[in-house]
């Protein structure tokens, strides 16, 4: 009997290590593969449009890409709007989040489908920070006087910071529909609620940073990517980069969801 536990003992030890993969080894091995699903989230005082130049250009290179609305709400909210994205992608995910968005994805992304991340010009909270405490890091950049609270405490931008501080290098027309289909954003509920779970802790990251950006300091965003050891690129950008700068942008985004 003793020989015979023996022999069973040997069989299954074969039989383990004839398999492909271990556990550990299949995580890998799905986030090393090429990623066809990209889930872009904009920021704040924006929308889904804001990813209109970089879509087709992802698209003609062979991804299916969708664009969340976030409802400006709370984060928990926008967090789940993404979720529900998620749900409905066919395979591995490529998460990718501008500005308070970057947020959103630090939380969202610790959903299994999501194997990467990429954050543009972005906040990236650790666990128990919001974005709201990261901007407290360092002194506040120019776009921060020209925010405009309402009667509930949800945040628009003026014109003037709209034109000056959010999207200085767009043309003049491309500024008047910023201007006009901006979202507001709910300050406590938004950019003060804390990530609970930090996914960049856990999976692959890669960032841009903005050099010219007027909204988050461009020193905090060097050292948030630091932080990740994350993938970095600079753009000699505003903070939509994604807007100014698309074809760099969306470069980087498909270079990330092919694992380089």
């Amino acid at each position: 009997m003793r020989l015979l536990k023996l022999a069973g003992k040997v069989a299954f030890a074969g039989f383990l290590s004839s398999m492909p993969f271990s556990a550990k080894a299949q995580g890998k091995a799905v986030q090393d593969m090429h990623i066809h699903n990209i889930v872009l989230v904009h920021g704040a005082w924006a929308d889904g449009s804001s990813w209109s130049k970089v879509i087709p250009i992802l698209e003609s290179k062979g991804f299916h890409v969708t664009a969340v609305h976030l409802p400006f709400t709370t984060l928990a909210e926008d967090v789940a709007t993404v979720k529900r994205t998620l749900a409905l992608q066919d395979g591995p995910v490529l998460l990718v989040g501008h500005s308070y968005g970057g947020a959103v994805i630090t939380e969202a992304g610790n959903d299994p489908k999501v194997t990467r991340l990429v954050y543009v010009a972005a906040f990236a909270p650790d666990s128990g920070q919001s974005a709201g405490d990261l901007n407290n890091e360092f002194p506040a950049p120019p776009g921060d006087k020209e925010f405009r609270p309402d009667a509930q405490g949800f945040l628009s931008l003026t014109d003037k910071g709209i034109a000056e501080d959010f999207a200085p290098d767009l043309s003049a027309a491309e500024i008047k529909i910023l201007a006009a289909t901006q979202g507001q954003t709910s300050g406590p509920n938004e950019l003060g609620a804390k990530v609970t779970q930090a996914a960049w802790r856990d999976k692959p990251s890669s960032y841009i940073v903005a050099d010219h950006d007027r909204m988050i300091a461009p020193e905090l965003e060097k050292k948030l990517a630091q932080q990740m050891h994350a993938k970095t690129i600079h753009i000699p950008s505003s903070h939509v980069p994604m807007l100014s700068h698309p074809t760099q942008v969306a470069a980087f985004i498909a270079d990330a969801a092919s694992g380089q």
